[in-house]
């Protein structure tokens, strides 16, 4: 009996990642050995970067309320604790965006914490 080769499904698959590796450059584009390694190592940045991003907003979020806090002579720190203790339950995101683009808001907080 003659080997059976399913060259529809394989033929699917190779579009499919040379689908997904549109507007690389060169080689990546179209040649699919090379094409399916950088669609892989795209994919497991892809996957990589949906966790770090999270960590990358809290991080800016918290420098950003340290900024804001600074200026009435608090540190983030003390703030943060203080917000706590007062029962004040507004995350980071929220903080951040009152010191950046609503600062008396903010500074009303900071006055109700202190």
């Amino acid at each position: 009996m003659p080997r059976s080769v399913n060259s529809v499904a394989s033929r699917a698959k190779r579009k499919r990642v040379l689908e997904l590796a549109k507007g690389y450059f060169g080689r990546k584009k179209n040649v699919w050995t090379v094409a399916k390694n950088a669609v892989e190592k795209g994919l497991v940045y892809a996957y990589r970067d949906r966790k770090a991003r999270k960590r990358d907003f809290r991080a800016l979020w918290i420098a950003r309320i340290n900024a804001g806090v600074r200026v009435h002579g608090l540190s983030y720190s003390e703030f943060i604790g203080k917000l706590k203790k007062s029962g004040i339950d507004l995350n980071r995101k929220v903080l951040a965006d009152l010191a950046m683009n609503h600062p008396a808001a903010f500074e009303a907080v900071v006055k109700k914490v202190k």
